[in-house]
This record gives C-alpha cells, structure tokens and sequence, in this order.
C-alpha cells in the first residue's frame, strides 16, 4: 500500500469524477491521500472532501501565492478548522521566487507567521520552495519551532535535501522524478536514505510518466514509487512499506 502525501482533489479538475478518481486510487493500492489546501475555501473545500472518503485526510494553510491577501480573519479560520477532525498538517506554506505572485518580502514575512502558527497548533509543516532555495533553509533554520515536516515537490539539491533532513523533515518525491531529463532528482533519490524519502503527485499538476500530458491523479503515485524502487535497486514492495511508515509518522496517521 501506498500514500500520496500531497495532493489537491479539492481543485476544479476533479469535480466532474472525483468518486471515480478516489476509487482508482484505492485499486491502484493507494491506502491514503492527502489533500492540501491553499487558500482559506480551499482548505474548507479540503476539509469536506477529508469528512467524505473515509481515506483522505487534510491540510490547511495559505500557499505563497496567496498571501499577499492574508489578514487577521485569514488565520482565525485557520486555527478554528485545525481543531477539525483529519487535519493532519499546516501547509502547503512557503516560498515561490519562481512565479512571484505575491511580493517577495510579502512571502518571507507571512511565511514566518505561518511556521509560527504551526507551533502554536502543534502540526507538522508541508513546505513549498520553488526558486527560493537559500531563503527557505534560512527560514527553516531560524524557526524555533516543532521542526517537522515535508519538503513538498522537492526541487532543491543533494546538500538542500541533507540539511533539511538534518532538521527534521522529510524529501517528498513528486512524479517529474520519472522525466527524462530528470538526472539530477534521480541522482538525488539515489543517495538520500529510504527513511527520510516521501511519494507524492501533486495532482492534477506533475503527471508521472507514462502519463505526463494528462491530468495527474493519486493512482499514479504508484508509478514514482516504482521509478524510485528502480533508482535504488529496492523491491517496490520495500519502497512503499517504508514510504508509508514515513507518511504516518509525520502526519501522525494510526
């Protein structure tokens, strides 16, 4: 069995099948998906698909992009659905240098805010860095907080990946690890020990080969599972054991 440890089946591509998209999941062997939200609806929106299936859970928090229109109600919704049932992170929070949707310094700030409001309601942290490698380590190393948490869609380099893993989190594994191009991840996964490694889709974003080009789904986690037992010469079925013991003790899932 596995887990896909950052999805976001509370987007608009997944409202015309999102049953049928849970179901092949599950057929696949997929035994737990996270849904991230990223906006306050989003993750009110994640928290009703979490009550619904019975194997999927939540996370809430403000991504980067939208933080230049956090305010005070912002986090008061946020810590009011973190008592919730199934809430089992605060994320995906962090720094987009990529994109730039909200004011560089406008992400560094609510950033730490949002590391300082995980302390305060006890979750683990999904973090998202995109182009903004140095900034989040110095983030990171700066919080004196829980330490714990995702390194979300991990883009960053071997000796980023060694020091967050020295802080306590973990490296998710997103499905562009199946890319052709991708030597540099796969060098990556190839040195990184099983124990501090995660699987993820970032649905509908990301879609592993053999699929890329299509709308990404959960089942499909299966196959950067496979790409990752293939880089490291493991039996799949060790892979996914051990991917899945990390998921649950992160997110603190029985």
């Amino acid at each position: 069995m596995l887990i896909d440890s950052h999805a976001h089946l509370e987007m608009p591509p997944f409202d015309r099948d999102r049953d049928q998209v849970v179901r092949r999941a599950r057929e696949a062997g997929v035994e737990i998906i996270v849904t991230v939200g990223t906006t306050v609806e989003d993750c009110r929106r994640a928290l009703d698909i979490a009550r619904r299936y019975p194997d999927v859970y939540a996370v809430i928090g403000i991504h980067p992009h939208e933080v230049k229109g956090i305010d005070g109600a912002t986090y008061d919704a946020l810590k009011e659905m973190a008592g919730r049932e199934k809430v089992v992170a605060y994320g995906e929070i962090g720094l987009d240098f990529f994109r730039n949707l909200s004011p560089r310094a406008t992400q560094i700030r609510r950033f730490g805010e949002q590391l300082e409001l995980a302390s305060e309601l006890d979750l683990p942290v999904v973090i998202h860095d995109r182009e903004a490698h140095r900034e989040t380590v110095e983030l990171l190393k700066g919080w004196k907080g829980g330490r714990r948490g995702i390194i979300h869609c991990f883009s960053g380099d071997y000796a980023m990946a060694k020091q967050c893993i020295g802080l306590g989190f973990y490296i998710s594994i997103p499905g562009t690890v199946t890319f052709e191009k991708n030597d540099r991840l796969r060098s990556i996964v190839r040195e990184l020990p099983l124990d501090s490694l995660l699987v993820e889709t970032d649905c509908p974003y990301l879609t592993p080969n053999p699929f890329r080009g299509k709308r990404n789904e959960p089942a499909y986690v299966v196959h950067t599972a496979r790409k990752v037992a293939e880089i490291k010469g493991l039996p799949f079925e060790d892979v996914a054991a051990v991917t899945t013991a990390n998921a649950k003790r992160v997110f603190n899932i029985p």
